[in-house]
C-alpha cells in the first residue's frame, strides 16, 4: 500500500490520530489467553488502540487489543482482536492472514480538547473512555512493533477435536512507524462486563499506564509465516468468540 505523505491540515481520515491506552493487568490473565508457544512478555500490559483509517480506501472504525507477548525470544504484542465496523475487511483478512477482525461499532471523536470513544459489541459496550488532551508530548524515535496472529483451519466435517485442513501457524507482522505528532490526554478507559468481549473479566486493569493521540507515519509492513504451532496442543484455543481470540464455545461465549 503507497502511504500518502503526512499533512496536518484538510480533513482526511488517513491523518486522523489513533487513540492508544495501555493498563496494566493479572499476568496470569495474559497467559491463559496466549497459545502453547507463544509465551508472556516481561510485563502484563494491554495495549488498545482506537482509530479511524481507511482499509483499504473506506473508512474502518476500529478497536484494537494486544497483550504483550514473546515469540521464539522475539518481543512483540499477540493480537485479542480487532473490532470494526465495515464487514469488508472481516473475512478476507481472517482467511488470508488469520487476522482476528470481528464485527463491532466504533464511536470515536475529538472536539477541540475533548476525547470521546465508545465500543459496542452484540448490544453491549464493553469499552468506552473519556478524557482531554493536555497537549503536545514528546514523540517518541523512530520503532518496529512484532504483532502475532494465528492462522488455521478445521478440517472439512471434523468433530471439533480432530483434524486440521491447515494446522496452526503463528503469522508475524513486522511495522515500522515514525511519529508526526502525539498528545498526552487525561482520561480513563472503562471496562464494562460483556459475554463477548470479557475484557472486564479476562483482562482486568489493575493500573492505566498511559494514554495518547497519535498520529502515525506509516514506514513499512511485513506479513509472513513464522512457524508452526503444536496442532494438539492449539485445539482448546482454536474456537473463539466470532473472529477474536477471546477463548468460546462453537463461536460464541464460553459456556
Amino acid at each position: 500500500m503507497d502511504y500518502p505523505e503526512f499533512n496536518l491540515t484538510g480533513g482526511d481520515i488517513f491523518h486522523w490520530p489513533m487513540l492508544k491506552v495501555s493498563y496494566r493487568t493479572d499476568p496470569g490473565c495474559i497467559a491463559e489467553l496466549l497459545p502453547p508457544g507463544i509465551s508472556p512478555g516481561a510485563e502484563p500490559i494491554v495495549n488498545v488502540t482506537i482509530y479511524n483509517f481507511p482499509v483499504p480506501d473506506v473508512p474502518e472504525h476500529g478497536v484494537l487489543t494486544t497483550v504483550n507477548a514473546d515469540y521464539e525470544g522475539i518481543e512483540g504484542e499477540f493480537t485479542i482482536g480487532y473490532g470494526i465496523d465495515q464487514e469488508s475487511a472481516i473475512f478476507i483478512s481472517q482467511h488470508q492472514n488469520g487476522q482476528p477482525k470481528y464485527p463491532c461499532e466504533v464511536q470515536y471523536h475529538r472536539v477541540g480538547k475533548n476525547v470521546v470513544a465508545r465500543c459496542i459489541h452484540q448490544g453491549y459496550t464493553f469499552m468506552e473512555f473519556e478524557g482531554a488532551s493536555t497537549g503536545p508530548a514528546e514523540h517518541p524515535e523512530d520503532f518496529s512493533q512484532n504483532e502475532w496472529w494465528v492462522k488455521y483451519s478445521k478440517a472439512v466435517g471434523a468433530a471439533p477435536d480432530e483434524n486440521y485442513d491447515f494446522p496452526p501457524h503463528v503469522v508475524h507482522v513486522r511495522s515500522d512507524y515514525g511519529t508526526a505528532h502525539c498528545e498526552n490526554v487525561e482520561g480513563k478507559l472503562v471496562l464494562r462486563d460483556s459475554p463477548w468481549d470479557p475484557f472486564a473479566s479476562q483482562l482486568p486493569m489493575r493500573e492505566q499506564l498511559s494514554a495518547q493521540l497519535w498520529w502515525p507515519i506509516f514506514k513499512n509492513r511485513e506479513i509472513k509465516l513464522a512457524g508452526k504451532l503444536d496442532p494438539a496442543e492449539f485445539l482448546p484455543y482454536s474456537d473463539v468468540i466470532s473472529g477474536s481470540r477471546w477463548p468460546g464455545t462453537m463461536g460464541g461465549p464460553k459456556r
